[in-house]
């Protein structure tokens, strides 16, 4: 007779966990760079107008974000949404591919370096991703800050008086001229500032959010039974969200600042640019594109881990489950 029997039954999260050394690479880095412009075509705009608030000055201070939207529109229309699109996507391939790689050999390595100290599940997660996050975005900057100095230029250009280009090619070639290789890297510090501490606050608070609430479902699921796939979505889900509440309010004010230096054509010094968003606006300045930020954080950061979870199950290398044993008929 045929019998099926389980040594172990493992936690609600770890049913759902899949390690790097499991994944088919190749696939995963060819179906992610689709599935991943996708969800930059979706969420662009956000940055744009984000950035639009970030750089206002005199009455386009006063705008929030819904009339920043509107003054798009009926400035330059739809496409205006949309500048500078082509080199962030020509660019983010690269990027997401270096970043992806640092971020998961960094998480295994990490969680291994604290396995003997016995920490609890959400202390563990927060260490291991909050470094493979941090990490991750060391290693992509290279590839980001240029593409994010051409890109927001493009954003901002014929606003409050800003330059107009013809196009990502004609940025990077009077920067160069103007400033050398160097020009390309401006803000390049405030970057590393910004978006490497975003990148482990957030990855941290997924990882140990996500822990916590798989643990509220572990204690009074039946755990004979595996998640369904919307169980899977809404918890990876919500720890985005929360991910992107952390991380907008922890990192907005350095945000602001790098954003106007790279925008500036008068090379200010980052302290001239703090004194100046004092001056105008008060302390609350440097929280200017505040919400954009925490919609673009959370609904980029919700987005982009339900897809990049999703594309791990999907490219997940074909294995028996584990704690599943298997006893054969014998005749």
């Amino acid at each position: 007779m045929d019998t099926t029997t389980r040594a172990k039954i493992p936690s609600l999260h770890h049913q759902t966990e899949i390690n790097w050394d499991n994944l088919d690479k190749t696939k995963l880095y060819v179906v992610g760079a689709g599935m991943f412009s996708g969800v930059t075509v979706a969420l662009y705009p956000v940055s744009v107008i984000k950035t639009r608030m970030q750089v206002a000055t005199g009455e386009a201070v006063r705008r929030n974000a819904l009339a920043t939207f509107r003054n798009i529109l009926k400035v330059d229309g739809v496409p205006g949404l949309y500048r500078g699109f082509g080199t962030v996507i020509t660019g983010a391939i690269p990027a997401r591919i270096i970043f992806l790689t640092a971020l998961e050999t960094t998480k295994a390595a990490s969680l291994k370096l604290v396995e003997p100290f016995k920490l609890s599940e959400p202390v563990q997660a927060a260490f291991a991703n909050g470094l493979g996050g941090l990490s991750a975005s060391l290693c992509s900057q290279a590839v980001f800050v240029p593409i994010d100095v051409v890109s927001q230029k493009l954003m901002v250009q014929g606003y409050s008086g800003h330059v107009r280009y013809k196009g990502g090619l004609d940025v990077a070639q009077k920067i160069i001229k103007a400033d050398g290789i160097r020009g390309l890297y401006r803000g390049f510090g405030l970057s590393v500032m910004t978006y490497s501490p975003s990148s482990a606050v957030w990855w941290a608070s997924y990882g140990s959010s996500q822990r916590i609430i798989w643990s509220a479902f572990d204690r009074w699921n039946d755990k004979e039974s595996s998640p369904s796939q919307l169980t899977i979505v809404g918890v990876q889900a919500t720890g985005g969200i929360i991910a992107g509440a952390v991380t907008s309010c922890v990192t907005t004010p350095i945000d602001t600042i790098k954003t106007r230096l790279q925008v500036n054509q008068n090379k200010p010094k980052a302290m001239e640019v703090v004194r100046r968003l004092i001056a105008e606006d008060g302390w609350k300045g440097f929280y200017r594109g505040l919400g954009p930020r925490f919609f673009s954080s959370s609904a980029w950061g919700t987005s982009m881990i339900v897809c990049y979870e999703y594309l791990k199950r999907l490219c997940a290398k074909v294995e028996e489950p584990p704690g599943l044993v298997i006893v054969r008929p014998e005749y």
